[in-house]
């Protein structure tokens, strides 16, 4: 049995989870079941702790237990203590996960409103939710908060924008309480925040929106607005902190709306990401650096790259029936250990890699500022895209590193000089030595 630091897991199969993880790989394929279509917007938004559901309810996951599956001794339990599907939903016969993805049968072509925000990871959503939809033939503007002028528009993905208007796709710059005044004279079906955190940043959007015409609304969250949780992963209807902006801007949103859907993305990756994730731990491999990572690196986590998080959305757009109403973790279906992360960056690299484990406490550091991810089991599954939206993961985190750790190169950041103060501090306290 693997004692964990910071963050206990009491359930078995958890715990053979990371058994398995520890001796085989640190890279496997979580189970996406479901008995059920995803539950209403009142028991998504759940600040109290109510019951689950048992997995021996529902026949369509009974018999997916009995099913000979490679990875049945992965298969977990998320439904036994906490209410995370509606009463209310269909029976099993009337939903399937192996149904057609609803976007192979879509036809009518929508005019689709992107409000980006121009800084933080959520930026490459909305650039690579623009090229999708492009690409299936819908009309799509983006409207990037703020000035065209500004700094920001030399980073990625925002000195990207060209490929958009390459593909008839149009960028405007501005502030998201002027939406109306800004794209003045269009008219849209569907409209997308990307921006908002709060209610008094998003409320003047979703109400032009209304007044506007626009059919659905959709709203890009956060799974970070899950509460800690001992048995992982999130999966929608998982209890959520009640004060955090991300909820206040969902019941809004469905108050306002009769179609809308919300979003709930952790980590992402792929080119045009202006985020650091991956590059942290680039950034100590190409050095022969030791990679300080803390608690005992096998906690849990989820990276997904942005072109499945888009294709996503796309399928919601196309599919607005099946998607109104509803909650989506916006995530892919992998789950990847910390200690795992390091490995395949290493891998993507072609580099040895040295972890090393500590405590932040122990070492007097705030673990917030010294590594890119929390310290503690933190992902969630894609049920309801899988069950309602027939939605299908087409990437592979090995592979996205290495078109990641190429892009690294190219741009030359790794002979860029550095700093590693807070490493030094870690290693110091741990007696161990750095290369010069």
């Amino acid at each position: 049995m693997i004692s964990l630091t910071r963050t206990q897991i009491h359930t078995k199969p958890i715990q053979q989870v990371i058994d398995k993880l520890q001796n085989t790989t640190e890279h496997y394929r979580a189970p996406m079941m479901m008995g059920a279509s995803a539950p209403t917007f009142s028991s998504l938004i759940d600040i109290s702790t109510s019951p689950r559901l048992s997995f021996s309810s529902s026949p369509l996951i009974s018999s997916s237990l009995s099913s000979s599956s490679p990875n049945k001794h992965l298969l977990y339990n998320p439904l036994s203590h906490n209410k995370r599907l509606s009463s209310s939903s269909p029976s099993p016969s009337t939903t399937s996960s192996s149904s057609v993805p609803l976007r192979a049968i879509a036809s009518e072509k929508k005019r689709v409103l992107i409000i980006n925000t121009n800084s933080g990871g959520h930026a490459v959503i909305g650039f690579y939710f623009a090229k999708e939809l492009l690409g299936s033939g819908h009309q799509v503007t983006v409207l990037t908060v703020g000035d065209q002028s500004s700094d920001k528009m030399n980073k990625p993905p925002f000195n990207r924008f060209s490929e958009i208007v390459s593909a008839d796709g149009k960028t405007v710059w501005g502030e998201p309480s002027e939406v109306g005044k800004v794209v003045e004279g269009l008219e849209f079906d569907v409209v997308l925040d990307n921006n908002g955190k709060d209610l008094d940043t998003v409320r003047p959007v979703v109400n032009w929106a209304k007044s506007a015409g626009v059919e659905q609304f959709l709203f890009i969250s956060s799974a970070g607005i899950y509460k800690p949780t001992e048995e992982p992963p999130h999966v929608e209807g998982d209890v959520v902190k009640a004060d955090a902006g991300h909820v206040a801007v969902e019941k809004y949103i469905a108050e306002v709306f009769s179609s809308w859907a919300v979003f709930r993305p952790q980590y992402m990756i792929g080119s045009g990401n202006n985020k650091d994730c991956e590059e942290w731990f680039f950034d100590r491999i190409v050095r022969d650096r030791p990679v300080p990572i803390p608690g005992s690196g096998m906690q849990l986590t989820n990276i997904s790259h942005v072109r499945d998080l888009s294709s996503m959305l796309t399928l919601a757009v196309e599919n607005p029936s099946g998607s109104s109403g509803k909650i989506f973790n916006c995530v892919g279906d992998r789950a990847v250990t910390l200690d795992g992360i390091a490995k395949l960056c290493a891998q993507a690299a072609g580099r040895p890699v040295n972890i090393v484990h500590y405590d932040p406490k122990a070492v007097g550091i705030d673990a917030k500022k010294a590594f890119p991810f929390r310290n503690m089991h933190f992902y969630a599954e894609p049920r309801a895209a899988k069950e309602l939206l027939g939605w299908k993961s087409t990437t592979y985190l090995p592979e996205d590193l290495k078109e990641r750790f190429d892009e690294y190169v190219k741009i030359g950041r790794d002979k860029k000089p550095m700093k590693f103060e807070i490493d030094d501090k870690i290693l110091e306290s741990l007696k161990v030595a750095v290369p010069v």
